[in-house]
Parts: structure tokens; sequence; C-alpha cells
């Protein structure tokens, strides 16, 4: 039983691996920024058409006692926690935020999965922050 859990502990912990913060910014610039803002700032041309105005996603980690609030972004970014001013839930370009499935680390020091690109696009946010 010792050797089962520590191989699962094992395969999480190798899990974790390296975001691609360059490649998220290009997947915010082609999928994000259009509501979002090139700035990330909320100010993007169609924000207007939201039933809720896009938030300054540059102040996510100053909003949440200067933690970054990656299980909430990611889930906000995958659809597990879907938001109805899109229209339908997030993400609004599902099949492109689909692929390898990658463990992140949380802000509880638990693991998060979730696919490639959103942990790419989740590192790109995370260097965003002021």
């Amino acid at each position: 039983m010792k050797a089962m859990i520590f191989g699962v502990a094992l395969c999480l912990g190798g899990a974790v691996q390296a975001q691609d913060a360059a490649r998220g910014a290009d997947l915010f610039e082609r999928h994000c920024a259009t509501c979002h803002g090139a700035e990330a700032r909320g100010s993007g041309p169609m924000a207007s058409a939201l039933l809720l105005q896009p938030p300054d996603l540059t102040t996510l980690q100053a909003r949440n006692a200067g933690v970054f609030p990656m299980i909430r972004v990611v889930m906000r970014i995958d659809g597990r926690d879907p938001l109805v001013s899109h229209g339908s839930p997030m993400p609004v370009y599902g099949e492109f935020f689909e692929g390898e499935d990658v463990a992140l680390k949380a802000e509880t020091g638990q693991p998060i999965m979730t696919s490639r690109p959103v942990a790419d696009l989740v590192a790109y946010l995370a260097g965003l922050q002021e």
C-alpha cells in the first residue's frame, strides 16, 4: 500500500511542469484580448457586449490578499467554474484550450489538473500581476 501511495505521489510530483508564458501571451492575444483587452485590464472592444464587464486581470493577486488565485483562474478558463457573461460557459474557445493534461501547483500547495494551453495562459496571467 505504501508503495502505491508513493508511486501516485511521485507521478503527481513529476506531473507539475513548467509553463510557457510566451505561448500563454499568444493564446491571450488570439482568444482573450477581444474581451479582456490587449493590456488585460478588461477594456477589450467586445467588453460592452458582455452581461458582466471583464475584470482587470492584472489585479487578480492584489484582490486576493497578495496571492495569485491559481485554482479560481484555472477553473474559470477551463470551464469548471462557468461564467454567464460570455453567453455560454467559459472558455468560449474551448477546443483551443484542450491538450495534454498537466498539473499545476495551486496556492494551497496541492496540484490542480488542467490542459497545457490553460497552464500556459495561467503562467502569462500570473506574470501580469501588479
